[in-house]
């Protein structure tokens, strides 16, 4: 695994969750690209540690229903705060890495992204952990959180 095999991976998560805002009134292709992008990029068939950004009640989601329901929420998601994290039509992602470290099969990555759309831009601070899988990385730990305020 190397520095550029995580670059890649921020960077299709990072179009991943703007296409899904893309399709934000299309639910059926909507929950099958969300489906598609969790399954390519986190380990759910196994374990994850996911604690997202605005999550309050239900604040670790380490399972494939919990953090599907974070990102595109719905009539049906598991966690009633969530408001669908991914629909905001992001029209811009940018990873801030502080640093990479890279041990083997398991790669961290901390620091800063920035989401940007037509209304506003949040800055969040993130931790991920990714983990190699043969020919793939998948991501194995996810907290993010929004910068300590004053």
């Amino acid at each position: 695994m190397t520095k550029e095999d995580i670059l890649n991976i921020q960077f299709d998560w990072a179009n991943g969750i703007i296409e899904i805002g893309k399709l934000s009134n299309k639910r059926k292709s909507l929950e099958s690209f969300t489906t598609k992008f969790l399954d390519k990029l986190y380990n759910f068939e196994d374990k994850v540690l996911f604690k997202p950004t605005k999550a309050r009640e239900e604040q670790f989601r380490n399972d494939f229903d919990s953090a599907f329901s974070y990102f595109i929420a719905g009539e049906d998601r598991k966690c009633i705060e969530d408001l669908g994290f991914a629909l905001s039509n992001w029209t811009e992602i940018i990873f801030d890495n502080s640093d990479i470290i890279i041990h083997g099969d398991i790669a961290l990555a901390m620091g800063n992204y920035s989401f940007k759309n037509n209304e506003s831009s949040i800055k969040v601070e993130y931790s991920f952990v990714y983990k190699k899988y043969g020919d793939s990385i998948k991501i194995i730990l996810h907290h993010s959180s929004i910068p300590y305020q004053v």
